[in-house]
């Protein structure tokens, strides 16, 4: 089929209803009502001749056409922007989208840059869209790898080939209890005998306790896949967890997060300007990167 520009805005909702899981959860993304967006996936699927998905009261899903028609949008729609930008760079300006997926709390880190370097290509142009993504560790790096963002910050210990890894700086991450917490206010000579029986917050967030060792009990009944959702276990005062210093220090500075044994119960992990080998970087990506980069000197 001959794409169009109409072809082009239909696939950029389908592949918003995918990101969003379902035609309901894309309704805010894409400002507008359910069954406008019901009516543009029926119109892509009639123009490809295919049925991109199942929707009913099952829940939404992708069918096999589906995905590969997802996968070659992502594609598609990032070579148009780079070619935007690519045509607006010979011109000596910025412009286009830039798609950012980024770990959560990173806004609590001054050194990440991330502000700062929206803030100089703003300065440069006006003609510059930002999408920023953020998720989980794992899905930074997924969503640079298909091409869904350009540019993604994270941390990372076993990288993934075809991604470029540029290390910015360590983030140190302690073990913290909440006010109420029998750790809070507890006797030295009792912290260890709690230590043993204090239940650990499980994350998924590359805070993997193997990386650790430390020796506590994370057979517990708390598991968090964010540090937000570490930081709200902790504030009930039931559990303890690690937490990046950074983020921690809110709580801390409020007095209703300790800090436990520094000295013994830390790590630190790397933070990773994250960009791919095989998806050719358009100049407003490139930029982008230069200025965290400069953050960073």
């Amino acid at each position: 089929m001959q794409v169009h520009d109409v072809d082009l805005k239909l696939l950029r909702i389908f592949v918003a209803i995918v990101e969003c899981g379902g035609l309901s959860a894309a309704e805010s993304r894409l400002n507008i009502g359910r069954s406008t967006i019901s009516a543009h996936l029926s119109d892509l699927e009639v123009r490809l001749g295919i049925t991109l998905c199942k929707r009913g009261r099952s829940g939404f899903e992708l069918t096999e056409p589906g995905r590969v028609t997802y996968q070659a949008s992502l594609e598609l729609l990032q070579q148009c922007e780079a070619f935007a930008s690519t045509v607006a760079s010979s011109k000596n300006e910025l412009s286009g989208r830039l798609t950012i997926a980024t770990i959560d709390t990173l806004v609590s880190d001054p050194r990440c840059g991330v502000a700062r370097a929206i803030s100089a290509l703003k300065s440069k142009s006006q003609n510059i869209q930002f999408d920023m993504n953020v998720c989980e560790a794992r899905e930074v790096e997924t969503s640079v790898i298909n091409g869904r963002s350009q540019v993604g910050l994270g941390v990372s210990r076993h990288q993934i080939r075809g991604l470029d890894y540029y290390p910015l700086h360590n983030e140190i991450n302690y073990l913290y209890c909440g006010v109420g917490h029998s750790l809070f206010d507890c006797k030295q000579t009792e912290q260890t005998k709690l230590l043993k029986q204090a239940e650990v917050i499980t994350s998924n967030y590359m805070r993997d306790k193997e990386v650790r060792n430390d020796g506590l009990n994370y057979t517990n009944s708390a598991t968090a896949y964010h540090d937000e959702g570490i930081a709200q276990l902790i504030l009930s005062g039931e559990f303890i967890g690690y937490l990046p210093e950074h983020y921690a220090s809110y709580w801390v500075d409020k007095g209703q997060f300790k800090v436990i044994r520094p000295e013994k119960y830390s790590y630190q992990i790397p933070l990773m300007l994250i960009t791919s080998k095989a998806n050719s970087a358009s100049p407003l990506a490139d930029a982008f990167v230069e200025e965290i980069k400069r953050c960073h000197q």
